[in-house]
């Protein structure tokens, strides 16, 4: 990377750019606005559905400053200016019926999104409920799923409890090979999503559109989703609070999320401050 080049940082939101309590710090803020006003890009790349972005990207201030949301783990990217969706992939809704069945049979929990509310397939366990508390986001529990959801989705979510849902990230694998992408965002959360689509894919179609070469591209995360972000970019880093098998795919740990550890990121990746 060389100094005074303008950089793509690549932010997960939980567990990367928040603290344990789901803020962005004065000082990571402060940092990121900085980089920002240099004309630097800062893209917020997360499983949450787009609207569980929302509230972070106007504390940034990303519609002023030109930022982007990836979200759906890559499924959909927004400008944050025009708020045009400027790539999509979308789940074939065929697998849905066989999804669903996997899903009642092994007693997991079912969700997709439309606009603003979580649509749940059965009683939400205590996984749906922190993800739609997470986003923000009304559950409405629909009687037919597989019926109801007749619209373009960009993922489903499975969830489960950590000590089974391994075995049943990797049931699901074989079950929807060459369809669907399947894999654990945290360890009770299952996303499905269409099939070659991560938070890498879909960066490299943005960069490209940017016109960043991904050696300028510096990705920050602390989960398993991450980890595809992290091995492609320029500069990958774990935060201190990441998983070990981030950290092992990761060219540099930083200071974790309740340390201000983006700050030191920043300083030494994009401003090159060392």
């Amino acid at each position: 990377m060389e100094k005074g080049k303008k950089k793509a940082l690549v932010l997960d939101i939980d567990g990367t750019l928040t603290d344990s309590e789901k803020r962005i710090t004065p000082a990571t803020k402060e940092a990121l606005q900085n980089i920002m006003g240099l004309g630097h890009k800062v893209i917020l790349a997360s499983g949450r559905p787009t609207p569980g972005m929302r509230r972070y990207e106007k504390e940034l201030e990303l519609e002023k400053f030109g930022g982007y949301l990836l979200s759906f783990n890559g499924g959909r990217i927004v400008e944050c200016r025009s708020g045009e969706i400027v790539y999509q992939r979308t789940l074939p809704l065929p697998i849905l019926p066989e999804l669903y069945a996997f899903a009642r049979e092994n007693h997991c929990g079912l969700i997709t999104y439309l606009g603003d509310q979580v649509i749940s397939a059965f009683e939400p366990d205590e996984y749906v409920a922190l993800e739609a508390r997470i986003n923000g986001l009304p559950i409405r529990v629909v009687k037919n799923f597989v019926e109801f959801v007749d619209f373009e989705i960009n993922k489903c979510l499975l969830t489960a409890p950590p000590e089974t849902a391994p075995a049943l990230e990797g049931r699901l694998r074989e079950k929807f090979r060459g369809i669907a992408s399947i894999y654990r965002s945290e360890a009770f959360f299952i996303e499905i999503m269409p099939e070659n689509v991560d938070k890498a894919s879909s960066l490299e179609h943005m960069l490209e559109s940017l016109g960043i070469p991904r050696e300028d591209a510096v990705c920050c995360g602390d989960g398993f989703n991450d980890i595809s972000m992290i091995r492609y970019a320029g500069v990958g880093v774990a935060m201190g609070n990441a998983k070990p098998e981030v950290k092992e795919a990761a060219d540099y740990v930083t200071a974790s999320n309740d340390e201000d550890g983006l700050v030191e990121v920043i300083h030494k990746f994009i401003l090159m401050e060392d």
